[in-house]
């Protein structure tokens, strides 16, 4: 498994759009902690950006020898909008973005059955292209419960449409996540996203399911106790013969990006070096 960096850490947490440090300096501070790939996001890059910003973007990456493991081309995917499924609409400029940046994967959104027969269009486009698709385990989406997820990954049909998994939100909409779990979707696993919260009836920030309603949580850093248990999650992906990114995908928790990015870093190249 390798490690990457999601621009995400230098957005605000209720603020996608919004990032608080340069592509460079996420690039520098990224190589100096042994990540292998930066995932990018439109806070930075995205379908929006100018020819002269895209061009820009691919010879810092390649100055720094830094891979782009995974695109979010547009600001609603990661918003989860009712906008978010709009991309696989029109999903050409998505794919030519990713190929100017040399991303083997898109991150895409589907909120409604309607988006399914839009997801097999676009994976079939991508296909040509030797691109894949992917969703994030996600909130108020039809990747919100493990039993829903396969059945709309089969309905979908397409070996180039994947899954992002991510614990956290598989926590929030009351999922099991650990090793049976990922057993269960190894044969669709094409990224990992990392963060880390404690579900309290009292904690400052809230997302809504549409499984469980309203859900209250403490941001926590990756290597706190009292969340998320990364040591066995890891085991368990080296058990299924899991060899792709694990992604850094998390906002500083009142850490500072800089402390964070490095701190996490630290701790998984722990786990990963234990396997």
């Amino acid at each position: 498994m390798k490690l990457s960096l999601s621009v995400r850490v230098a957005e605000k947490f209720n603020a996608k759009r919004e990032a608080n440090m340069t592509l460079e300096q996420l690039a520098a501070l990224a190589t100096a902690h042994g990540y292998r790939g930066l995932c990018m996001r439109a806070s930075q890059v995205g379908v929006h950006s100018p020819p002269e910003t895209v061009a820009a973007a691919c010879a810092l990456l390649d100055r720094y020898s830094l891979a782009v493991s995974m695109l979010t081309g547009d600001f609603p995917i990661p918003e989860n909008s009712d906008q978010g499924p709009d991309a696989l609409r029109n999903i050409t400029p998505y794919l030519d973005l990713a190929e100017q940046l040399g991303a083997p994967l898109l991150r895409v959104c589907l909120k409604t059955d309607e988006d399914i027969a839009w997801a097999r269009r676009a994976a079939d486009e991508a296909a040509e292209r030797d691109l894949r698709l992917a969703h994030q385990c996600h909130t108020r989406s039809l990747f919100e419960e493990i039993d829903r997820s396969l059945q709309v990954l089969a309905s979908i049909g397409r070996a180039n449409f994947g899954l992002i998994y991510e614990p956290a939100n598989l926590e929030l909409c009351g999922q099991p996540y650990g090793l049976d779990a990922i057993r269960r979707l190894a044969p669709h696993l094409f990224n990992v996203y990392l963060q880390n919260h404690v579900l309290t009836a009292d904690g400052p920030d809230a997302l809504e399911t549409w499984c469980r309603g309203e859900v209250r949580f403490r941001q926590i850093p990756l290597w706190e106790g009292g969340g998320i248990s990364f040591p066995p999650l890891m085991d368990a992906l080296y058990a299924v013969g899991y060899e792709g990114y694990v992604t850094v995908h998390q906002a500083s928790a009142d850490l500072g990006t800089e402390a964070a990015v490095r701190e996490s870093a630290r701790y998984l190249k722990g786990l990963l070096e234990t396997n």
